[in-house]
Protein backbone atom coordinates (compact mmCIF):
# COMPACT_ATOMS: atom_id res chain seq x y z
CA UNK A 1 0.00 0.00 0.00
CA UNK A 2 2.77 2.39 1.02
CA UNK A 3 4.73 1.46 -2.11
CA UNK A 4 1.71 2.16 -4.31
CA UNK A 5 1.30 5.64 -2.81
CA UNK A 6 4.98 6.33 -3.36
CA UNK A 7 4.71 5.42 -7.04
CA UNK A 8 1.67 7.65 -7.46
CA UNK A 9 3.50 10.56 -5.78
CA UNK A 10 6.54 10.23 -8.01
CA UNK A 11 4.32 10.02 -11.07
CA UNK A 12 2.49 13.23 -10.12
CA UNK A 13 5.79 15.01 -9.43
CA UNK A 14 7.08 13.93 -12.81
CA UNK A 15 4.02 15.25 -14.58
CA UNK A 16 4.27 18.60 -12.72
CA UNK A 17 7.96 18.92 -13.53
CA UNK A 18 7.30 18.22 -17.20
CA UNK A 19 4.50 20.80 -17.23
CA UNK A 20 6.71 23.43 -15.59
CA UNK A 21 9.50 22.75 -18.06
CA UNK A 22 7.08 22.95 -20.99
CA UNK A 23 5.65 26.25 -19.68
CA UNK A 24 9.14 27.66 -19.19
CA UNK A 25 10.19 26.75 -22.70
CA UNK A 26 6.97 28.17 -24.10
CA UNK A 27 7.46 31.43 -22.19
CA UNK A 28 11.00 31.96 -23.51
CA UNK A 29 11.76 33.14 -27.02
CA UNK A 30 15.29 33.69 -28.20
CA UNK A 31 15.89 36.55 -30.63
CA UNK A 32 18.82 38.88 -31.34
CA UNK A 33 19.66 42.55 -30.82
CA UNK A 34 21.25 44.65 -33.57
CA UNK A 35 22.48 48.24 -33.16
CA UNK A 36 22.73 50.54 -36.17
CA UNK A 37 26.32 51.23 -37.08
CA UNK A 38 27.64 48.22 -35.13
CA UNK A 39 28.78 44.91 -36.55
CA UNK A 40 27.19 41.75 -35.12
CA UNK A 41 24.29 40.95 -32.80
CA UNK A 42 23.67 40.07 -29.15
CA UNK A 43 21.41 37.30 -27.91
CA UNK A 44 18.04 38.36 -26.45
CA UNK A 45 15.78 36.07 -24.38
CA UNK A 46 12.13 37.01 -23.93
CA UNK A 47 10.50 35.73 -20.72
CA UNK A 48 6.86 36.54 -20.02
CA UNK A 49 6.92 39.61 -22.23
CA UNK A 50 10.24 41.00 -20.96
CA UNK A 51 13.45 41.12 -23.03
CA UNK A 52 16.79 40.22 -21.46
CA UNK A 53 20.03 40.90 -23.35
CA UNK A 54 23.10 38.72 -22.96
CA UNK A 55 25.53 41.12 -21.28
CA UNK A 56 28.61 39.49 -22.79
CA UNK A 57 27.13 39.78 -26.24
CA UNK A 58 26.12 43.40 -25.63
CA UNK A 59 29.66 44.23 -24.52
CA UNK A 60 31.09 42.69 -27.68
CA UNK A 61 28.51 44.43 -29.87
CA UNK A 62 29.24 47.89 -28.43
CA UNK A 63 32.99 47.41 -28.02
CA UNK A 64 32.45 47.78 -24.30
CA UNK A 65 34.06 46.01 -21.37
CA UNK A 66 32.74 44.20 -18.29
CA UNK A 67 34.16 44.50 -14.78
CA UNK A 68 32.98 43.46 -11.34
CA UNK A 69 32.62 45.48 -8.13
CA UNK A 70 31.51 43.14 -5.38
CA UNK A 71 28.15 41.78 -6.47
CA UNK A 72 27.75 44.50 -9.13
CA UNK A 73 28.50 43.99 -12.83
CA UNK A 74 29.80 47.16 -14.51
CA UNK A 75 29.42 47.58 -18.27
CA UNK A 76 31.70 50.34 -19.58
CA UNK A 77 30.62 51.78 -22.95
CA UNK A 78 33.08 53.57 -25.27
CA UNK A 79 32.68 57.35 -25.56
CA UNK A 80 31.32 58.26 -29.04
CA UNK A 81 33.79 60.13 -31.18
CA UNK A 82 32.85 63.66 -32.24
CA UNK A 83 31.61 63.96 -35.85
CA UNK A 84 34.50 64.51 -38.25
CA UNK A 85 32.98 67.75 -39.50
CA UNK A 86 32.37 69.23 -36.04
CA UNK A 87 35.82 70.74 -35.70
CA UNK A 88 35.55 72.23 -39.19
CA UNK A 89 32.40 74.18 -38.43
CA UNK A 90 33.17 77.89 -38.56
CA UNK A 91 33.05 79.84 -35.33
CA UNK A 92 31.16 83.10 -35.06
CA UNK A 93 32.70 86.51 -34.51
CA UNK A 94 34.52 86.95 -31.24
CA UNK A 95 33.10 89.58 -28.90
CA UNK A 96 36.19 91.79 -29.20
CA UNK A 97 36.23 91.58 -32.99
CA UNK A 98 32.53 92.38 -33.32
CA UNK A 99 32.85 95.43 -31.07
CA UNK A 100 35.83 96.77 -33.02
CA UNK A 101 34.17 95.98 -36.37
CA UNK A 102 30.99 97.88 -35.51
CA UNK A 103 33.08 100.94 -34.58
CA UNK A 104 35.14 100.70 -37.76
CA UNK A 105 32.02 100.36 -39.90
CA UNK A 106 30.60 103.50 -38.29
CA UNK A 107 33.76 105.44 -39.24
CA UNK A 108 33.56 104.30 -42.86
CA UNK A 109 29.91 105.38 -42.97
CA UNK A 110 30.88 108.82 -41.60
CA UNK A 111 33.54 109.10 -44.31
CA UNK A 112 31.02 108.12 -46.98
CA UNK A 113 28.41 110.52 -45.64
CA UNK A 114 30.90 113.41 -45.59
CA UNK A 115 31.87 112.76 -49.21
CA UNK A 116 28.25 112.49 -50.34
CA UNK A 117 27.28 115.72 -48.58
CA UNK A 118 30.25 117.57 -50.11
CA UNK A 119 29.39 116.37 -53.61
CA UNK A 120 25.72 117.29 -53.25
CA UNK A 121 26.57 120.78 -51.93
CA UNK A 122 29.51 121.48 -54.25
CA UNK A 123 32.04 121.70 -51.42
CA UNK A 124 35.66 121.72 -52.73
CA UNK A 125 37.39 118.36 -52.20
CA UNK A 126 40.96 119.46 -52.89
CA UNK A 127 41.83 120.94 -49.51
CA UNK A 128 42.54 117.59 -47.89
CA UNK A 129 39.81 117.83 -45.26
CA UNK A 130 38.55 114.36 -46.22
CA UNK A 131 41.91 112.91 -45.15
CA UNK A 132 40.84 113.08 -41.50
CA UNK A 133 37.86 110.82 -42.20
CA UNK A 134 40.09 108.37 -44.06
CA UNK A 135 42.59 108.34 -41.21
CA UNK A 136 39.84 107.64 -38.67
CA UNK A 137 38.52 104.78 -40.82
CA UNK A 138 42.04 103.36 -41.20
CA UNK A 139 42.59 103.52 -37.45
CA UNK A 140 39.31 101.67 -36.88
CA UNK A 141 40.37 98.99 -39.37
CA UNK A 142 43.68 98.59 -37.55
CA UNK A 143 41.83 98.01 -34.28
CA UNK A 144 39.75 95.31 -35.99
CA UNK A 145 42.89 93.50 -37.18
CA UNK A 146 44.20 93.33 -33.61
CA UNK A 147 40.96 91.70 -32.38
CA UNK A 148 41.00 88.78 -34.85
CA UNK A 149 40.81 85.37 -33.13
CA UNK A 150 38.37 83.13 -35.06
CA UNK A 151 37.98 82.02 -38.65
CA UNK A 152 34.89 84.21 -38.99
CA UNK A 153 36.95 87.13 -37.68
CA UNK A 154 39.55 86.61 -40.41
CA UNK A 155 36.98 86.44 -43.18
CA UNK A 156 34.98 89.33 -41.81
CA UNK A 157 38.14 91.43 -41.63
CA UNK A 158 38.90 90.68 -45.30
CA UNK A 159 35.42 91.98 -46.23
CA UNK A 160 36.01 95.13 -44.17
CA UNK A 161 39.31 95.73 -45.96
CA UNK A 162 37.44 95.46 -49.25
CA UNK A 163 34.87 97.97 -48.01
CA UNK A 164 37.64 100.38 -46.97
CA UNK A 165 39.39 100.04 -50.34
CA UNK A 166 36.15 100.64 -52.22
CA UNK A 167 35.52 103.77 -50.17
CA UNK A 168 39.06 105.01 -50.77
CA UNK A 169 38.66 104.48 -54.52
CA UNK A 170 35.41 106.46 -54.49
CA UNK A 171 37.00 109.24 -52.45
CA UNK A 172 40.08 109.43 -54.67
CA UNK A 173 37.95 109.43 -57.82
CA UNK A 174 35.99 112.56 -56.90
CA UNK A 175 38.96 114.34 -55.36
CA UNK A 176 40.81 113.84 -58.66
CA UNK A 177 37.81 115.03 -60.68
CA UNK A 178 37.67 118.12 -58.49
CA UNK A 179 41.39 118.77 -58.95
CA UNK A 180 41.13 118.48 -62.73
CA UNK A 181 38.15 120.83 -62.71
CA UNK A 182 36.01 118.11 -64.28
CA UNK A 183 32.32 118.76 -63.76
CA UNK A 184 30.19 116.17 -61.95
CA UNK A 185 26.57 116.61 -60.99
CA UNK A 186 25.51 116.94 -57.34
CA UNK A 187 23.63 113.66 -57.64
CA UNK A 188 26.52 111.79 -59.29
CA UNK A 189 26.71 109.15 -56.56
CA UNK A 190 23.19 107.96 -57.28
CA UNK A 191 24.30 106.49 -60.59
CA UNK A 192 27.88 105.67 -59.69
CA UNK A 193 28.50 101.86 -59.84
CA UNK A 194 31.34 102.19 -57.35
CA UNK A 195 29.05 103.85 -54.82
CA UNK A 196 26.47 101.11 -55.35
CA UNK A 197 29.12 98.52 -54.54
CA UNK A 198 29.96 100.34 -51.33
CA UNK A 199 26.28 100.42 -50.31
CA UNK A 200 25.91 96.69 -51.08
CA UNK A 201 29.02 95.92 -49.05
CA UNK A 202 27.67 97.98 -46.17
CA UNK A 203 24.43 95.97 -46.19
CA UNK A 204 26.47 92.75 -46.24
CA UNK A 205 28.59 93.81 -43.26
CA UNK A 206 25.49 94.89 -41.35
CA UNK A 207 23.96 91.45 -41.92
CA UNK A 208 27.12 89.77 -40.67
CA UNK A 209 27.16 91.91 -37.55
CA UNK A 210 23.53 90.99 -36.85
CA UNK A 211 24.25 87.27 -37.35
CA UNK A 212 27.54 87.57 -35.40
CA UNK A 213 29.34 85.45 -37.96
CA UNK A 214 30.81 85.63 -41.45
CA UNK A 215 28.33 85.25 -44.30
CA UNK A 216 29.68 84.82 -47.82
CA UNK A 217 27.02 86.62 -49.86
CA UNK A 218 29.44 88.27 -52.28
CA UNK A 219 28.41 91.76 -51.17
CA UNK A 220 31.96 92.94 -50.50
CA UNK A 221 33.72 91.33 -53.46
Amino acid sequence: MEESRSRILWTVMGVVAAAVLAFSLAAQQTTSLAINGQQGTAKVVQVQGHNYVDIDGLARLTNGSISFKGEQIVLTMPVPAAPSGAAAQPQGFSKEFLSAAVEAMARVREWHSALRTAIERGVPLTTGWLDAYQAQAQQGLNMVSIAISTDSDKRGYASMVNAFNLMKSLNDKYVQLNKSLTYFAPDSLQSDPLDQRIIACGHSLTGMAAAKQYIDDGGCQ
